[in-house]
């Protein structure tokens, strides 16, 4: 017979939650102010947080880049391990009160809401009833960096961290557009390009670099670059004459079926799309089930 001595099992000493939550908050933000701000405390406390964490492991979890706080190499891993483990105690205590919610905020990038998900509408409320509750997003961020929405619609590269699943619902072409007249003075060489105004997008930064890449095409070089916040307002520039942007064709559709906007080198296929991503314990609940089918519906009709 084994004889099981529960007396002298060493328990595993954790670090104490409000120590974990303070260091997850910053994390996520990169500052101990917003990091207060959020958890509604003043910042000497999560200082003194994050010394109880540092003391408990016996290193130091950031390093400063200028003004703003970055996680270690394996801080960060603790921090989305941390964030992942508060999301799910967070629903198995919604789930024990009964009162997991019915409604989903979800985060949507700017210009995908407006000429995708929009136009749309009506068809989504048909479908799920008043459930959505839609988010634009100015820069698109993944979920973890984001406790007060459901899910968040990613586009391009991304590879979901622990305890999020991502549906790719959509595949997605994308390529450089322009007024119809602007178009009319570049060549079929790319490099032409480079006469004109490269317009981009501070929310999608690499879009270009992307596209040079995944194209096979050598980077341009523009005589002019302008920066906006948003490719919304990016694509905005390219329809009024201001310069060529970088667009993923989901996003004009519109534009170029009424001619506001040509794709004088055409498109090319990204190889993620886009995904409707989730904290895997939401991703059984029916709301999420209903709305990953209408996207999956929607995305496969165009």
């Amino acid at each position: 017979m084994i004889h099981h001595d529960f007396a002298n099992v060493v328990p595993m000493r954790l670090p104490p939650l409000n120590a974990i939550r303070a260091f997850e908050a910053v994390c996520r933000h990169g500052s101990i102010l917003k990091a207060a701000e959020e958890l509604n405390v003043v910042r000497g406390a999560v200082r003194q947080q994050i010394d109880t964490l540092e003391n408990h492991f016996g290193r130091k979890l950031f390093t400063r880049d200028g003004r703003r706080l970055v996680p270690t190499l394996q801080a960060s891993a603790f921090a989305t391990a941390a964030s992942a483990a508060f999301d799910i105690l967070q629903r198995a205590a919604s789930e024990l009160e009964g009162a997991v919610p019915n409604r989903i905020r979800l985060g949507v990038p700017s210009a995908f809401a407006v000429w995708w998900l929009m136009p749309r509408a009506a068809d989504m409320q048909a479908s799920l009833g008043d459930t959505v509750d839609i988010v634009p997003m100015t820069v698109v961020e993944p979920l973890q960096m984001h406790p007060e929405l459901d899910a968040v619609i990613m586009g391009g590269e991304y590879r979901p961290a622990a305890g999020i699943t991502a549906l790719r619902f959509m595949a997605d072409e994308f390529g450089p557009v322009a007024t119809p007249s602007l178009a009319a003075t570049l060549s079929s060489d790319p490099a032409a390009m480079g006469a004109l105004t490269m317009l981009v997008s501070r929310s999608v930064p690499k879009l270009w670099d992307e596209w040079f890449a995944e194209s096979g095409t050598p980077p341009v070089v523009f005589s002019r670059a302008q920066e906006f916040e948003d490719l919304l307002l990016a694509l905005g520039a390219a329809r009024s004459g201001l310069g060529v942007a970088l667009a993923p064709r989901a996003s004009i559709e519109d534009d170029l079926k009424r001619g506001h906007l040509v794709a004088p080198y055409g498109f090319i296929s990204r190889p993620s799309g886009y995904s409707l991503c989730c904290r895997t314990p939401d991703a059984k609940r029916p709301a999420f089930a209903a709305l990953s089918g209408w996207l999956l519906r929607c995305g496969m009709s165009g």
